[in-house]
């Protein structure tokens, strides 16, 4: 039976995006609606002018893409018409846990509340307007819930979690494409729908046809680029760990993490929390700094190849970084509040981990005469994966701009001690 098609929504990236009546519901309902309030990337405006995309267009595309690999014949084999649509439905709402300034906010959500935004997402779909009207297309709130998180665990159905999070998820697939169109700092093409095309399932996983190879390492490529240009760039860190800093300095008097509902939650968006920052005394100088763009200044900056307990502890702990902060402000002779140690690892960077290219062994086959499936392993056919997989951390100390040079020296002399090498070790 056709689906009642409600019409389309032109996407500057994926053209046109065609949704269904129950869809549009879904789209129109506040938690979705509120994600055009929440910039994709936070910070990345003081880099790149363009950058002003949101987590709604975001989520659009991520829903069509999700479409587009259950469509996909290997896969519309093995799921039934409602997976399929509860796919694309579990993507459109899969961000929808977001705080202001994206991911800026999930330090303090972590810090207080112990809480990620995907637990917040599937809070939102579970207790909000939302589960009303997901359980009015037929779904339980609490499954929609778990997989908009990848945590369905549906058995023998592995593969539905990872259209949504796993190495070359959806999601993924989308904000690099997104994210590199917005900037303009595009390093590569990523053929997203070759990707697509070559996605099958392997017992219950999510497998890449071999034939597909170059498209999975320019995806790959792609992603440690654009970290690099984009999410770790040292101007758009600035700005989002003075974001960071505003929030934390005001979360006491504006209770952003104090909230008790989903609406609560909801009321808040880059908006009103800029507005509300400009206007607490404790926080209003940090956010006249960023507009009038009197940025914090790298003082120090490295890039890790091997790993050390030392450099271990830099990037795993908190309590050890402000401990190394402290050190480095006492000997250059500035505030300890006046030196931040910013790492990967931190919450607010978009995919944070000790390991820039977290383990990214991704299941790939290739197709025998008989029409069998032979599992490979990437890093024995792919010389590119094999280098990329390697250890990889770049640190960075912030300070004032007036406290830069000092900031700089006792810095060097402090981190100069710590090993580095030209090779990486695996």
């Amino acid at each position: 039976m056709p689906k009642a098609y409600w019409g389309e929504i032109k996407d500057p990236v994926h053209g046109y995006v065609y949704i269904t009546d129950s869809e549009k519901a879904i789209i129109d309902a506040y938690p979705v609606q509120r994600l055009r309030r929440l910039r994709q990337l936070a910070g990345s405006e003081y880099v790149y002018p363009g950058a002003n995309h949101t987590r709604f267009e975001h989520c659009l595309g991520v829903m069509y893409l999700a479409g587009k690999v259950v469509e996909n014949p290997n896969i519309s084999g093995v799921v039934s018409d409602e997976e399929m649509d509860m796919a694309r439905v579990a993507g459109l709402l899969h961000d929808v846990g977001h705080g202001p300034f994206s991911h800026v906010f999930e330090q303090l959500l972590i810090r207080d509340l112990d809480r990620t935004h995907e637990d917040i997402t599937s809070w939102i779909i579970e207790k909000s307007e939302l589960g009303d009207k997901v359980a009015k297309m037929g779904y339980t709130p609490e499954e929609m819930g778990k997989l908009a998180v990848g945590k369905l665990h549906k058995p023998g159905k592995a593969f539905l979690d990872q259209i949504i999070s796993s190495a070359v998820d959806v999601d993924k697939q989308d904000f690099i494409v997104r994210d590199t169109f917005h900037t303009g700092a595009e390093y590569g093409f990523i053929d997203v729908f070759r990707l697509i095309h070559a996605l099958d399932v392997l017992g219950e996983d999510l497998a890449v046809e071999v034939g597909a190879l170059s498209a999975l390492e320019a995806f790959m490529i792609a992603r440690i680029e654009s970290f690099k240009s984009i999410y770790f760039h040292r101007v758009g860190r600035a700005a989002q760990i003075m974001l960071a800093m505003a929030m934390e300095k005001a979360n006491e008097e504006l209770g952003l993490t104090a909230f008790k509902t989903p609406e609560e939650y909801m009321e808040m968006d880059d908006y009103t929390v800029w507005s509300a920052l400009k206007h607490c005394e404790k926080s209003k100088g940090i956010i006249a700094d960023l507009e009038r763009r009197r940025m914090l200044k790298c003082a120090y900056e490295r890039t890790f190849y091997q790993k050390d307990t030392v450099v271990s502890n830099i990037f795993g702990r908190e309590a050890y970084r402000r401990q190394m902060q402290a050190e480095i402000a006492k000997e250059a002779g500035v505030d300890a509040e006046a030196v931040v140690i910013d790492v990967p690892t931190v919450p607010s960077v978009p995919y944070h981990h000790a390991v820039l290219m977290e383990s990214m062994e991704v299941p790939v086959f290739t197709r025998t005469p008989a029409g069998g499936k032979e599992v490979q392993r990437l890093s024995d056919i792919s010389k590119i994966f094999e280098t990329l997989k390697g250890f990889m951390n770049i640190l960075r100390v912030y300070t004032r701009e007036v406290d830069r040079e000092r900031v700089e020296k006792a810095t060097a002399k402090i981190l100069g001690k710590i090993p580095s090498a030209a090779k990486i070790s695996f």
